[in-house]
């Protein structure tokens, strides 16, 4: 099956150009909507809700999944251009945003789901190589990401981060320093951007039974957790869009 991407070979290593820009191309009329960690969890769940008002412009890791979820967006009638991309690979990230300001000139709405949940553990007991992988995908890339993005978004656009109550609970530190710090980031793009755009929200999840929860609570019981399709249309449901 034909599908649009901007990588169609390893994640990050050959991003856009011009030979592998798709031969459709949305009209100018649709919304875009860019969705860092789409290929699994609340990503792919919002990435579905919100097309086919939105042609999705879709980031992940895993080529498989974002090709599951280009196949469920097509088939409710939308459509989805696929980024086999690490969001930690500068490179990569200059080259998605420079695609999608010379395909489309805009964005309408990014929302940030993509995250490292490194292993629990006391925080006498953390290993550096873990506190490295979560700076870096939590906080260094969100921070290169509003850069890169802030201006396709302008004045209208709209930034959704996700905030995690978890944060600051024993065994936490990694993952939790630097959640924190995203949303620390996210907060202050939100005060600085509050009269003149574009819009930064910042919203909580309910539990959902996602791969990053299952490493932190393996023994849980899922079918108590919130249907992840049901908090996808909640939340969204309380954003201005």
């Amino acid at each position: 099956m034909a599908r649009n991407t901007f990588c169609a070979y390893h994640v990050g290593k050959h991003p856009l150009d011009a030979a592998h820009s798709p031969a459709h191309i949305p009209p100018m009329t649709q919304k875009i909507a860019l969705i860092t960690g789409a290929s699994r969890g609340l990503g792919t769940a919002l990435a579905e809700a919100l097309a086919p008002e939105y042609h999705i412009v879709a980031v992940g890791r895993t080529v498989g999944a974002l090709e599951e979820l280009d196949d469920r967006i097509k088939a409710k009638g939308g459509s989805a251009t696929l980024a086999p991309m690490n969001i930690t690979d500068t490179g990569a990230m200059q080259t998605l945003c420079r695609g999608i300001h010379d395909r489309w000139g805009e964005l309408d709405m990014w929302l940030h789901t993509a995250i490292h949940a490194a292993p629990l553990t006391p925080s006498h007991h953390i290993d550096t190589k873990d506190l490295e992988k979560s700076i870096e995908g939590n906080i260094s890339a969100t921070a290169t990401l509003i850069n890169y993005v802030a201006p396709l978004l302008g004045e209208a656009g709209q930034a959704v981060f996700f905030e995690d109550p978890i944060v600051g609970d024993k065994f936490y530190g990694s993952y939790g320093a630097t959640k924190a710090a995203q949303i620390a980031l996210a907060r202050s793009w939100q005060n600085e951007t509050s009269r003149i755009g574009p819009r930064v929200e910042i919203l909580t999840p309910n539990p959902m039974p996602t791969a990053t929860r299952a490493r932190f609570f393996p023994g849980e019981d899922r079918n108590t957790l919130n249907d992840i399709h049901a908090e996808a249309a909640r939340l969204l449901a309380t954003l201005q869009k």
